[in-house]
């Protein structure tokens, strides 16, 4: 179970926002980036649709009920 706004640092984190279809919003720093559905992970990034975003540079909060 996720909260909402809850950061997602974790493979398994992704893995099950993924699985489940919970959308995940963006953010670099404070400022809103992107908001949608995971469509990968690796170890150094987490793709968004069709844009990859770096794990290291940028924040992921779990969104459900969106």
């Amino acid at each position: 179970m996720y909260l909402f706004g809850q950061t997602l640092t974790q493979d398994i984190h992704f893995l099950h926002h993924m699985e489940h279809e919970i959308p995940v919003q963006v953010y670099l720093g404070a400022q809103h980036a992107d908001i949608g559905y995971v469509c990968g992970i690796s170890r150094h990034f987490v793709r968004i649709g069709p844009v990859y975003y770096n794990r290291g540079i940028y924040r992921f909060v779990s969104r459900p009920g969106y």
